[in-house]
């Protein structure tokens, strides 16, 4: 099995696009595209901007900015199972 850190993941999703393959809560697994490249993103207005830097201080869960559903998702660490570069 992989190991992925949270920080390499983060580094990553604000250099690149990434595919993210991770087991949900529920048990079913999702592919995900997924940046933290403020280009893909709407502006942030304050208040979100807070609430998105609050939830990275828990470093068992990654928040990222969805390119499909165009909207913040999140993801345990612990339950990705493979990751990709798709852009760069």
């Amino acid at each position: 099995m992989t190991f992925f850190d949270y920080e390499k993941i983060v580094d990553q999703l604000r250099k690149n696009v990434l595919e993210v393959t991770f087991t949900k809560v529920n048990g079913e697994e999702r592919i995900m595209a997924c940046t933290l490249l403020t280009e893909y993103m709407p502006e942030l207005s304050g208040d979100k901007v807070s609430r998105v830097e609050a939830n990275s201080a828990n470093r068992s869960v990654v928040r990222a900015y969805s390119i499909d559903s165009q909207d913040w998702r999140s993801f345990r660490v612990d339950s990705v199972s493979n990751i990709e570069v798709i852009n760069g």
